[in-house]
């Protein structure tokens, strides 16, 4: 499935090393590799966990193909209604490769 209608719209992309990446998808090649916007990381942290999750900005981002697991598109308004730093949730483990 192609990420062209992807293209200048919002996307959330899990990778391979288990991070969570959001950001505006500029552009996307056959290789899937991407190039985002505005990306930021989100660290959601596990309940017992005593440190806050957190988001990180890193601006202008490339993931490189064999690093991304699933790219979805975000609902913006459910998306900035919620509070990234409150949320909580199961570590998202590695892909292992053999």
């Amino acid at each position: 499935m192609s990420l062209q209608h992807y293209v200048n719209k919002k996307v959330l992309v899990l990778t391979s090393d288990s991070r969570t990446l959001v950001g505006t998808l500029l552009s996307c090649d056959q290789m899937t590799n991407l190039v985002l916007a505005s990306t930021v990381e989100r660290i959601i942290r596990p309940p017992d966990d005593p440190e806050l999750s957190s988001e990180v900005p890193h601006g202008l981002y490339l993931v490189r193909g064999d690093n991304v697991v699933v790219v979805g598109l975000v609902e913006e308004d459910l998306d900035d209604s919620i509070d990234w730093l409150q949320v909580r949730g199961a570590v998202i483990g590695g892909v292992k490769h053999s």
